[in-house]
């Protein structure tokens, strides 16, 4: 679990993204948290099924870099929101994180939290080198989450807008390189 100011953020493991899915309230209740509606979107809901679910009960892989973090606040107990690291470091070290905050806890700097939070923690995983994120050119919120958090925009195609984070260097004597 990551802890920031206001939030604990929960790595979820197989029985717990089942509840997640189920949207009833089972996860909460899980978690000591209060119940608040949320919805699942058909895009999370595929993501869950077809990629996440089975990466995470896959014996192969780390599961911190395969399953949803959630997101709650310590004082009020409620779930505000969630990011999901699309699988294990590359060759390169690079991974991309996913993200999405409820729409009763929008503006309130939760994301932007959430994501620092998960920056701290993939300083301390030795193979992560690198973090992007790939988000609509239109998506204010999501930019200014990125902007927050030193991500630099790096390639836009189209309607989308790709954006990295370096957050470990090569150290070359006196000079570092990428």
């Amino acid at each position: 679990m990551i802890t920031t100011t206001r939030l604990h953020i929960l790595p979820l493991t197989e029985a717990q993204l089942l509840k997640y899915a189920a949207c009833d309230g089972s996860l909460e209740q899980e978690l000591g948290l209060h119940f608040v509606e949320r919805t699942t979107s058909e895009e999370l809901a595929e993501a869950l099924r077809e990629t996440i679910i089975p990466n995470v009960t896959d014996p192969k892989k780390n599961y911190l870099f395969n399953t949803l973090w959630t997101a709650y606040t310590i004082d009020t107990k409620v779930m505000v929101g969630d990011l999901c690291i699309v699988g294990e470091p590359n060759a390169e070290g690079v991974i991309e994180i996913g993200y999405g905050t409820y729409p009763q806890f929008q503006g309130k700097g939760y994301m932007s939290e959430i994501v620092s939070g998960i920056i701290s923690w993939a300083k301390t995983q030795e193979a992560v080198k690198a973090i992007i994120a790939n988000t609509s050119i239109d998506n204010t919120a999501s930019l200014k989450v990125l902007q927050r958090n030193s991500f630099i925009n790096i390639q836009i195609i189209e309607e989308q807008s790709l954006w990295k984070l370096i957050i470990k260097t090569k150290n070359y004597g006196n000079y570092s390189s990428p």
